[in-house]
């Protein structure tokens, strides 16, 4: 099983279609804090896919993205105080649907 590391991802995009397409696509990855702040549980591959994808959706000379890495999935670093907002991190291993 391949290590999976957390990100916090967060997005300033110029343009209201690219924002949404960047916003989509990072719901497919992560879960929302805020708007254009996202907590990512990802694999390398995945990672790889997400950077990919993202970088597809935006103009480069004028949207950002800063993508942190906070280490392995195991380790807490988010105190929330207030709702939380998020649904518990997938499990790790193989899901059959």
């Amino acid at each position: 099983m391949a290590a999976r590391r957390r990100y916090l991802v967060t997005y300033d995009i110029r343009h209201a279609k690219r924002l949404r397409r960047v916003h989509k696509t990072m719901k497919a990855y992560g879960d929302p804090l805020q708007y254009s702040v996202f907590l990512c549980d990802l694999s390398a591959m995945e990672r790889l896919a997400m950077t990919d994808e993202l970088s597809g959706h935006m103009t480069l000379d004028t949207d950002s993205v800063v993508i942190v890495d906070l280490g392995a999935t195991d380790l807490t670093r988010f105190e929330f105080i207030g709702t939380r907002n998020l649904e518990p991190p997938p499990e790790p291993g193989a899901t059959i649907v």
